[in-house]
């Protein structure tokens, strides 16, 4: 009972960062599944099976809050469930350490550039068309579809950055659009799961767990979005994902608890400068470190 409770609070803290960065749902529940024991196909499923839940609440919250663009849930989204779909089928017969650390370089690379862009470098912004067009957003959602089905995660790692840097979207429309359709992701996910591993290796304690801590989140995370800057956003999306992936990374090639430990002291510290860049370079422009337009709009909308 203690561990599902556990669970339940990894499920909200991981939804509540996923709905407002949009990433780390299910990077951070694999984890903590996988280091109870749980094969690798099975921890995805469960992941992928409570995710049914909380992206559908997620959703709605987001559309409710006005942060969806829906062309873009569209032409992201079905490709994505397609992908994950592929990558589920192959995991349940495939181990899935295989591709690990390759996924794992590629979306700590994503997570650098990402971090840099936003704390030195000028941030993006909406320009041109507000959308992106399919023939780009096809194939980055099969690809962001199978990583997310092979590693118990990366929908949000892959897809949300990549978006970000197009500077074609607000960041709270990006955010809100990948969370709504990462539905339809782990949709076709678990149909994959279920179809190579049937029932009986899933474990469904855990998945109601994680799915009722996460459904506590959604709403608020929904609603947290609007209030954070682009730039701060993004520096601490970047942050997340280097220091995410850098974890993983040091698990696959076994790094020493002393050399692992100076790693994530010197992450941290960049990752605190970087933060620290952000907040005295609004502060100097004479901006708020939230999202004023976000407060206004919600003050409208209560009255």
């Amino acid at each position: 009972m203690q561990g599902l409770l556990v669970l339940a609070a990894v499920g909200f803290v991981a939804q509540l960062i996923d709905g407002s960065l949009g990433m780390a749902y299910g990077a951070t529940s694999t984890t903590l599944v996988l280091a109870a024991g749980v094969a690798p196909a099975a921890a995805s499923a469960s992941v992928h099976l409570a995710e049914l839940g909380t992206t559908a609440v997620a959703g709605f919250s987001h559309a409710r809050f006005g942060n969806v663009d829906w062309r873009t849930v569209r032409r992201i989204g079905i490709p994505g469930g397609l992908g994950a779909f592929a990558g589920a089928v192959l995991l349940s017969a495939i181990p899935g350490d295989v591709a690990e650390p390759w996924m794992a370089a590629i979306l700590l690379t994503i997570g650098v550039y990402v971090l840099l862009r936003f704390a030195v470098g000028r941030p993006p912004r909406p320009r041109g068309r507000p959308y992106v067009r399919f023939r780009y957003l096809a194939p980055l959602g099969f690809g962001a579809g199978f990583v997310d089905a092979t590693g118990g995660g990366g929908w949000g790692p892959v897809a949300t950055p990549t978006l970000l840097a197009t500077g074609k979207m607000e960041p709270r429309k990006v955010i809100g659009s990948v969370d709504t359709s990462e539905f339809v992701v782990a949709l076709f996910a678990s149909a994959g799961f279920l179809l190579g591993l049937g029932t009986s290796g899933i474990p469904f304690g855990y998945v109601g767990a994680l799915l009722a801590g996460g459904v506590v989140a959604a709403p608020i995370a929904a609603w947290l979005v609007r209030f954070v800057t682009a730039r701060l956003l993004g520096a601490a999306v970047g942050g997340l994902i280097v220091v995410t992936n850098a974890r993983t990374l040091f698990a696959v090639f076994e790094v020493g608890a002393p050399a692992r430990a100076l790693a994530y002291a010197c992450l941290g510290a960049v990752w605190v400068a970087a933060l620290a860049v952000v907040v005295r370079s609004l502060r100097r422009d004479g901006l708020s470190l939230t999202n004023r337009a976000g407060a206004e709009a919600s003050s409208e909308s209560a009255a």
